[in-house]
């Protein structure tokens, strides 16, 4: 109690009162129901299931509604985040969907593969004192209850504008950008070399991550936008960048081919048989359907004992499948400690339930082979953490005298990938650095070609998926402004 001012006598402690008003209990981060680990290990459908309509409801009235919503900021489209999430919070799903798709024409993907706890999530403003809003798994749910309603709504289309522009890669930067063009009128024609679209989400991604159920929906929305695909057509060879815009008469090219040339360690016995990239290995699981063998007939090698060398997203997905392919046993192998693996932590989590076993703070040195040239070892050192390198982690230094063999029948390399060099060996006037990438303005994907944009991993190296969707709308606009500025 303090005075009155008026009476001397004690009068009400504002402040304590507050301080003894019962305080509004606060609703946790809701869960995501997922297949238990010792039963999805052995299959490849889809480890979580999803929210159910009233836990999403629980989950989006977390979101306080900040006036200055800094996720929005996070978000490399520009989702309006408070908007779509409000809408769940009312039950309103079609007018959330509406909003979400205003700014993503591919939220079922994102909501499953995208890194939110780095961007949009990271920055929410209800995760200072407790844990953020769950903004992907709401992205998910709104984009899985449109599809599952049958009711996918189809924007209106504006009228032609007789410009036409051609898209090469048919990954997340190319669907991209062929559905903002497609909207704003223009005919687009994606040309994907491979026989399915999708680029890394169907070719990379395991099904347990990304069902391909998925993706084909969204394509779908995109060629329902008037978007056409063009499929087994490697541009480089089926056509030049040249020839798209000269003899085929297209008024802008965009190159959205990702970074397909996967990194080698430069080892002993990496030629071995027995030793893939990642990139093979996934996509022979993923794309040619090895998981499905015999009713597909495009079986990949049985392994007992698998090693994946590397640390991000990409080396999980490749340990998780092998788990499933059959193998006994997997060793995740990596030079680092685990609080520095790049990958997401849910997918550490989710590997670590699994069975996957982590050989952390260890480097491979050498494969050996047997006398008929497969694998059956990898010898590795010891390593630990020295001072930061360049990119602030710690660097791994070796400890003299701590080789050991691992005994394997299979090792798959995940160290990385670079940009695909087809279309810029085969197109002397792009640009490139001396990694391979081609040179586009940071916000337009404008290239050293009049006409011709880039963007996605093609330009800033293997990335996320929301990154190269993020390039392919700024790209987009850049374009539109373009064409509609020349005379056809």
């Amino acid at each position: 109690m303090t005075e009155s001012p008026t009476t001397g006598k004690p009068g009400p402690n504002k402040k304590a009162g507050k301080r003894n008003k019962p305080k509004k209990p606060k609703v946790p981060r809701q869960a995501m129901p997922e297949q238990a680990p010792e039963i999805r290990r052995n299959n490849f459908k889809e480890v979580p299931f999803g929210y159910p309509i009233d836990t999403a409801v629980i989950e989006a009235n977390r979101c306080i509604q900040c006036k200055k919503p800094k996720c929005v900021d996070g978000c490399p489209v520009g989702i309006d985040i408070p908007g779509f999430i409000k809408a769940i919070a009312e039950r309103d799903f079609e007018k959330s969907i509406r909003i979400m798709k205003e700014a993503n024409a591919l939220p079922a993907i994102c909501g499953r593969v995208c890194p939110q706890e780095e961007q949009c999530e990271i920055v929410c403003v209800t995760g200072i004192k407790g844990e953020p809003v769950a903004i992907g798994r709401l992205e998910r749910f709104i984009a899985d209850w449109e599809r599952d309603s049958g009711n996918v709504s189809i924007p209106d289309i504006p009228d032609p504008t007789g410009r036409r522009v051609a898209v090469v890669g048919a990954g997340p930067a190319g669907l991209t950008v062929a559905g903002e063009l497609a909207l704003k009128g223009h005919k687009v024609k994606i040309f994907e070399a491979l026989h399915k679209p999708g680029g890394v989400l169907i070719y990379g991604i395991p099904e347990f991550r990304l069902p391909k159920s998925i993706v084909m929906a969204e394509v779908d929305y995109v060629k329902k936008l008037g978007v056409e695909i063009e499929y087994n057509a490697i541009i480089g060879k089926y056509y030049t960048v040249e020839e798209l815009l000269t003899e085929e008469g297209y008024h802008s090219v965009f190159i959205g081919t990702g970074a397909g040339l996967p990194y080698f360690m430069n080892i002993p016995g990496e030629n071995l048989n027995g030793v893939y990239s990642a990139n093979e290995y996934l996509t022979r699981s993923n794309l040619m359907r090895a998981y499905d063998f015999p009713n597909a007939d495009t079986p990949i090698a049985m392994s007992k004992k698998v090693a994946v060398i590397g640390g991000g997203n990409v080396a999980m997905d490749a340990a998780r499948t092998a788990l499933r392919l059959g193998a006994e046993d997997v060793y995740l192998v990596y030079r680092r400690a685990r609080e520095q693996m790049p990958a997401r932590d849910e997918e550490i989590h989710h590997a670590d339930e699994e069975g996957i076993q982590f050989n952390l703070l260890t480097n491979p040195i050498s494969i050996n082979g047997d006398e008929e040239g497969w694998v059956k070892s990898m010898t590795c050192l010891r390593m630990e953490l020295g001072e930061p390198d360049a990119s602030g982690r710690q660097r791994p230094v070796p400890v003299e005298g701590s080789e050991f063999d691992l005994e394997v029948d299979t090792v798959i390399v995940s160290i990385g990938n670079g940009a695909n060099p087809l279309l810029p060996e085969a197109t002397p006037a792009l640009d490139t650095n001396k990694w391979g990438n081609i040179i586009a303005d940071d916000k337009t994907g404008l290239t050293s070609m009049k006409g011709v944009y880039a963007g996605g991993d093609i330009v800033i190296g293997a990335a996320t998926v929301i990154l190269a969707m993020g390039a392919g709308k700024e790209a987009a606009e850049a374009m539109h402004e373009y064409i509609m500025s020349i005379d056809v």
